[in-house]
């Protein structure tokens, strides 16, 4: 097993950088995940990007469409800030990613999730009240769970609840959360240790 305070690649500093990465970089780092309040760093002292995020510097090609993506995802779908960090929340606890455990959990926070919820969410015992809340949750779990796909009523039961694009919404965040996942498990990236 890997050490994952020793990441398998380098993190990469501007200096470091071609045309394509820079650009990359400073999107990156000029775009919405900046530009308000900061929960946890997205930039390490020497400038190279943490997470995932220096990962997505090594193919721009890639990159820049999934770092796209999760900036969709976490600034312009419907989804209530709570409801989007209880689904990443999830997803971390079924991945095992300490990185988006340790990001989103200070991101839950600022979104209202107690330190009850957050345990609970690590646990895999979340429930709410909120019906938005708890059927969002219930798809979440149920993706990582079991790989059949849903069936009728289970597909009905959700819908109702979330919507057609409520849907859409929670199973993209789900899969762009997921391939982060696995990006920084491959790549042997951990939580900061500060």
């Amino acid at each position: 097993m890997h050490d994952t305070t020793d990441p398998r690649l380098p993190k990469l500093t501007q200096a470091e950088l071609s045309a394509e990465q820079l650009a990359l970089y400073q999107q990156i780092t000029s775009g919405p995940r900046v530009t308000g309040p900061q929960h946890f760093a997205l930039q390490d002292r020497d400038g190279s990007l943490n997470g995932p995020f220096g990962v997505m510097l090594y193919t721009p090609a890639l990159g820049g469409p999934l770092q796209d993506l999760g900036a969709a995802v976490r600034y312009h779908t419907r989804m209530s800030a709570r409801t989007r960090e209880i689904a990443i929340l999830t997803v971390a606890a079924a991945t095992g990613s300490d990185f988006e455990r340790y990001a989103h959990e200070r991101v839950g926070r600022a979104a209202g999730l107690t330190e009850e919820e957050l345990s609970a969410l690590a646990l895999g015992t979340f429930t709410s009240e909120d019906p938005t809340e708890a059927a969002a949750y219930s798809l979440c779990r149920r993706l990582q769970d079991d790989p059949r796909p849903l069936d009728d009523d289970e597909y009905e039961a959700t819908v109702t609840v979330l919507g057609p694009e409520g849907v859409v919404e929670l199973v993209v965040l789900i899969g762009y959360y997921r391939t982060l996942a696995q990006l920084m498990e491959v790549f042997a990236i951990g939580a900061p240790s500060s």
